[in-house]
């Protein structure tokens, strides 16, 4: 049928009419529009997606007199162009045909094939793995308001995972980020609340506003009962009606993108509120825990600690590290786990052995549930399967390990169920299956009797035709052939002298050419038959396998998710153990107490990275008890402040996310929320300068920090006047120490403040020891009592290569400004200095020796160890005469 587009015509085609009646419905996606092979985008859609697609934008057509442009994908190529467009912003809703075009033109000449669009493609709900990262969750979030509460649903559709949180309106920002969702649904009245906005504006192209409507938490309530087919949901817990709006609203949404084929998802986990470490994102990127400040991978916490062996085991330890808990006893089950495999390194590398060849569970059961699946999915259920089989009699005395033992109880349990369908995938699919079920050859030979006869005949067509041939030949005593073109099909053909014969036995004429005849037969044209239509019914009968397959892996969705958590579990308890054992971590202890004691502790990834430079990390302790519960760190730049102040910070997150510590022994009290406020940056989008940003997170801090909190404070008050600076970041340590009470370390350049020892009894200086020698110094990296005698700002600024003129005229500016803090006139004397042209007497060059003589001219490689040997000799004479 063909639907292609006039080359002229005003007014609206019916193709053209179909395709603006669907795209007025959709109007804030890019229209695919299934027009043969290609999908197809016209007016404004076609331009935006070429410029973004980089590909041709034409024109073809006429609407309303003017011409149409339009630009297509190939429908085989579509999922690597729909990654490009979902990553630079856009929203793309596929158009399919759902009409056979033979049947739209039984309904007239000018019929158009039926369209409905079958999908909408938004951050949040990807599912295909060309469309996502193995090892990070695509987050869907939903706030939700009811009765002057707020909560927080998130669900990863490609996994299945599926929570509901409260959440105080102060602590949404910290939520969110502690979510990092790829998509947050959010109503649009949220929009014009002053305190909301901000909050909800920084997702950029990562929020959905939704009319308020969609948030209705009754309605809420009955999308969750009709999604997982109860009448009550007492079952899953009781929930609040923000928490009912929220969880409610993105089951509708995943309703409304999926078009009915809701994936599936676990039972929905209600979070206390409380029961993570509350980070903010200002935090999360200071520390770089999943991304560097440039926003890679490499280079971050993540990264350093990342050794597990499946992505789904990837994606827990990320959700993990992003979310340290508070609750003790679940710490403990977790480092009881990683002590498990830390113990047995036989049984450590068994498992991750086995681990590394197991197949993505979830996902594979995740494009089932939405009808994205193919044959390789459904082998992926099968592997996993046999891989948690073998994973389950490794560690099948590992009962009263914490975590580990509950995995394996998973295990036992959910396989125990699956079992048929286990069988059932083994018997039936072959050992590497294709992409698609359309492509068929999925099934094992012998597998199905009727399948394998349609196949003979599809695929041993040569040879029944040819045992047809040969009976015949004998039949009718005639050298005859069975031939196939395209216009006749399979025939009979002899020689003329020989058609009489034929025309006697009940052959039927089909056609006379010069020098032969071509016949048929009632059996010919049965078995043509049936060989074009073998090929058919070969597809028809594995597409029918697969869908049973299919429904079978689905009606074990919750035995699955929990075989796929259980692994994950593992791989994570395990990865941590390798890490540990490596890098040398230890188990710390935490409780409930207000303690924060660290022996010898490392900052991971530093250490990591001189590690790979063959060169090695300073361990520093950090103790900050009660009575000395802020830390005041003086020293020079780059003597080691920064890294100081962070590794202590991510030990706390290491520590409560269940894993062992880079140190020698730590101990830990629960840390509620964690607060870092260190490096510089600006917010020019929002108007906010460096020192505003510096402000609003000190603010955060100082109006949230408890006294179960860690705050670690880096140069406060850097960004304006000294004096003005100081003042701040006085009062800012007198507020923490007095009022918040936190565990706190402060770093700062104001050797002024370490007055505040006196003044402060939880207060204590530290300092980081440098030496110098010959006029420079050298980096320490050591944390000692004490203070810094000075800044040495010169010091670092010559090791930086400012010019030779700069740093002593910076020198006598110095010796000025100190004689002024002695009641002298600053300005006055800076004022007789001379200028740079005379601050920069000509350097005399330095007489070279004639050791040095000596040594530019040897060849090291070309010295045998004699004379090497000798050479030393000869350099040590030359040196003492």
């Amino acid at each position: 049928m063909n639907e292609n587009l006039p080359p002229a015509a005003d007014g609206a085609t019916p193709v053209m009419a179909q395709y603006l009646e669907i795209k007025a419905a959709h109007a804030e996606f890019l229209l695919f529009y299934r027009m043969g092979d290609f999908y197809e985008l016209f007016f404004e859609d076609a331009a935006r997606a070429a410029d973004a697609l980089d590909i041709a934008l034409t024109k073809r057509g006429k609407h309303l007199g003017d011409d149409i442009p339009m630009c297509g994908v190939p429908v085989h190529a579509a999922e690597q162009y729909l990654e490009r467009l979902i990553r630079k912003g856009f929203r793309v809703a596929i158009c399919e045909q759902v009409e056979d075009p033979a049947a739209a033109r039984k309904r007239g000449s000018k019929s158009v094939v039926r369209r409905e669009v079958v999908r909408l493609v938004t951050p949040g709900t990807l599912t295909e793995d060309s469309l996502l990262e193995p090892s990070r969750a695509n987050t869907l979030a939903s706030l939700g308001r009811a009765g002057g509460g707020f909560a927080l649903a998130s669900a990863d559709m490609s996994a299945g995972t599926f929570h509901v949180a409260a959440a105080a309106q102060g602590d949404l920002a910290v939520e969110i980020a502690r979510l990092a969702p790829n998509e947050l649904l959010a109503p649009d009245t949220l929009l014009a609340d002053a305190a909301l906005a901000p909050v909800l504006n920084a997702l950029g192209g990562a929020l959905t506003a939704l009319p308020a409507v969609k948030f209705d938490s009754a309605a809420g309530e009955r999308a969750l009962k009709n999604h997982y087919g109860v009448s009550e949901l007492a079952g899953f817990g009781t929930f609040s009606r923000a928490e009912l709006s929220a969880a409610g609203a993105l089951v509708a949404y995943l309703e409304l993108t999926q078009k009915g084929k809701l994936p599936a998802l676990q039972p929905l986990v209600r979070e206390t509120s409380h029961a993570f470490m509350a980070i903010d994102a200002a935090t999360r990127r200071n520390l770089e825990l999943t991304a560097t400040l440039a926003g890679e991978r490499h280079g971050s916490l993540l990264h350093t600690i990342d050794r597990t062996m499946t992505a789904a085991g990837a994606r827990l330890l990320g959700a993990r590290l992003a979310a340290p808990l508070t609750d003790v006893k679940k710490i403990a089950r977790r480092q009881d786990a990683v002590a498990l495999f830390l113990q047995d390194g036989d049984r450590r590398a068994a498992l991750r052995e086995m681990l590394r060849s197991t197949p993505d569970i979830a996902r594979a059961l995740a494009r089932l549930s939405v009808a994205r699946a193919g044959p390789r999915d459904l082998a992926a259920l099968r592997d996993g399967i046999s891989s948690a089989r073998a994973v389950r009699d490794l560690l099948k005395a590992a009962t009263d390990t914490g975590e580990a033992g509950e995995a394996v109880g998973d295990l036992v349990d959910a396989i125990a169920a699956v079992s048929v369908l286990s069988d059932r995938l083994a018997h039936l699919l072959t050992q590497e299956p294709p992409f698609y079920a359309r492509d068929g050859g999925f099934v094992r030979a012998g597998a199905h009797a009727p399948l394998d006869e349609v196949r003979a005949l599809r695929d041993e067509s040569r040879r029944v035709i040819a045992t047809l041939e040969t009976r015949l030949r004998e039949e009718s005593d005639t050298p005859l052939k069975i031939k196939h073109n395209g216009v006749l099909g399979f025939f009979i053909e002899v020689a003329s002298q020989h058609a009489d014969k034929l025309m006697t036995s009940g052959y039927r004429h089909r056609q006379t050419m010069g020098g032969a005849v071509r016949f048929s037969t009632d059996e010919l044209s049965t078995l043509a038959n049936r060989i074009s239509q073998a090929a058919e019914q070969a597809l028809a009968i594995e597409k029918e396998l697969f869908d049973e397959m299919a429904g079978a892996a689905l009606a074990a969705a919750r035995d699955l998710a929990r075989i796929a958590d259980a692994l994950a579990v593992l791989d994570v308890a395990s990865s941590l153990a390798e890490l540990a054992a490596a890098q040398r971590h230890v188990c710390p202890k935490v409780d409930d107490s207000r303690a924060f004691a660290i022996s010898r502790g490392r900052h991971a990834v530093v250490e990591a990275a001189l590690a790979a430079a063959h060169a090695g990390f300073v361990p520093n302790d950090c103790d900050l008890v009660s009575d000395k519960r802020l830390w005041l760190v003086t020293g020079p730049n780059m003597a080691g402040k920064s890294t100081f102040l962070r590794q202590n910070a991510l030990i706390a997150i290491l520590a409560q996310m269940g894993a062992y510590v880079p140190a020698e022994r730590a101990h830990i009290g629960i840390v509620d929320r964690l607060f870092s406020r260190v490096g510089a940056g600006d917010d020019l989008a929002a108007g906010r300068s460096t020192f505003m940003v510096e402000m609003v997170e000190t603010a955060a801090i100082l109006n949230q920090a408890t006294d179960k909190s860690l705050v670690i404070l880096d140069e406060i008050g850097r960004g304006t006047a000294t004096f003005d600076g100081l003042a701040i970041a006085w009062a800012t340590a007198e507020h923490l120490a007095a009022k918040n009470k936190s565990r706190a370390l402060f770093a700062t350049h104001y050797h002024e403040m370490t007055a505040l020892a006196e003044r402060l009894p939880s207060l204590a200086c530290v300092t980081m020891r440098v030496k110098e020698w010959n006029d420079t110094i050298v980096f320490l990296h050591e944390v000692v009592p004490g203070v810094a005698d000075r800044s040495y700002g010169i010091h670092v600024a010559k090791l930086a290569g400012l010019p030779a003129p700069v740093v002593a005229r910076a020198q006598e500016v110095l010796r000025a400004l100190e004689e002024g803090r002695e009641g002298h006139q600053p300005l006055a004397r800076i004022d007789d200095l001379p200028l740079f042209n005379a601050t920069a007497p000509p350097q005399k060059l330095a007489k070279q020796s004639k050791v040095e003589d000596m040594l530019r001219i040897i060849d090291p490689d070309a010295l045998t160890p004699k004379e090497a040997l000798e050479t030393i000799y000869a350099l040590r004479k030359t040196l003492d005469s």
